[in-house]
């Protein structure tokens, strides 16, 4: 598979920094399907060990990544997309391993598994929405919206939005599925920063690449802000033991508030086995069967 582009910032707020960016020819949207991880590893491996930082970009005007390949998830045997979700953890893995600061630039929708890998960054630096008739677009929605489908998330994103905004609004949202507006999320400081306009975002990222260059610490392979780390596995906990007798009575609200069980007691690995497992499991039960099929229906895609 040919890797995405690389190029090379020599000036600006982080001299010697990349950005990656994905591509999809013959997609307006980008999907996370098999080939666009295969697309992502082979390019992470060419990204210099010596650059000074990695800005994750996506082609799309409008959307950062739209999601999962719905498709396979549906569709897969269970050994088999057991294979697919593992790989996928594994390359975005790839980024918890760069010796620099990395940094999403969300320029669009980013939910389900784009804003999962997006998360693998250690930060999420954002543009406003496109500006549509000389005037602002309409927000944007960022978030995991699985639980809508029935589904739980499959790449860590139970245990990884607690860690950037306030724990109990975002493992609602995540046992909902309910997205987050654009507004919100600033509200809410999922956003390590935000550009002014669209065209300002690389520059807003390079420059948050330039001040967190030793932010990072000692990478242990695992995100740089999950719910198991130190000073917010407490917080974390407090706040799904305070919610937890609120959150749907659904299979998949379940598996969400499991998996972030999983992650606090058993550690990052736990987290992403959990959700992996009860995916694989949920997506047989006859409401995710009728819910993704009436997903299909509607848009005519495959994307979670």
């Amino acid at each position: 598979m040919p890797p995405f582009q690389i190029r090379r910032h020599a000036e600006g707020a982080c001299p010697g920094a990349v950005s990656v960016i994905m591509d999809q020819p013959g997609r307006s949207v980008l999907v996370l399907d098999l080939e666009l991880i295969q697309r992502l590893e082979a390019t992470l491996q060419l990204v210099p060990r010596d650059a000074t930082g990695l800005i994750l970009k996506s082609c799309a005007e409008r959307v950062y990544i739209a999601g999962a390949d719905l498709k396979s998830i549906r569709n897969l045997p269970d050994e088999q997309l057991e294979r697919y979700l593992a790989y996928g953890s594994r390359v975005f893995g790839m980024l918890c391993s760069c010796p620099f600061p990395t940094v999403a630039a969300i320029n669009g929708a980013a939910l389900g598994g784009g804003l999962e890998l997006a998360m693998h960054c250690d930060a999420l630096v954002a543009s406003p929405p496109a500006i549509k008739d000389g005037k602002p677009g309409k927000p944007y929605p960022v978030g995991l919206p699985e639980s809508s489908l029935s589904i739980c998330p499959g790449w860590g994103g139970a245990s990884l939005l607690p860690a950037r905004m306030e724990p109990a609004e975002a493992i609602r949202r995540t046992a909902a599925g309910t997205p987050i507006g654009f507004n919100e999320a600033i509200e809410f400081g999922l956003f390590a920063d935000v550009a002014d306009n669209r065209d300002e975002l690389d520059d807003t990222c390079l420059e948050w690449l330039g001040r967190n260059q030793q932010a990072i610490g000692k990478r242990d392979g695992a995100p740089l802000h999950w719910a198991g780390r130190p000073g917010l596995r407490a917080p974390v906990l407090a706040a799904l033991d305070a919610i937890r007798s609120e959150l749907p009575d659904t299979a998949s609200s379940r598996a969400v508030a499991g998996a972030v069980d999983a992650g606090l007691s058993g550690g990052w690995q736990a987290a992403i086995e959990s959700e992996q497992r009860s995916l694989v499991q949920l997506r047989h039960t006859p409401d995710a069967v009728r819910a993704i099929d009436g997903f299909f229906a509607k848009s005519g895609s495959g994307k979670a």
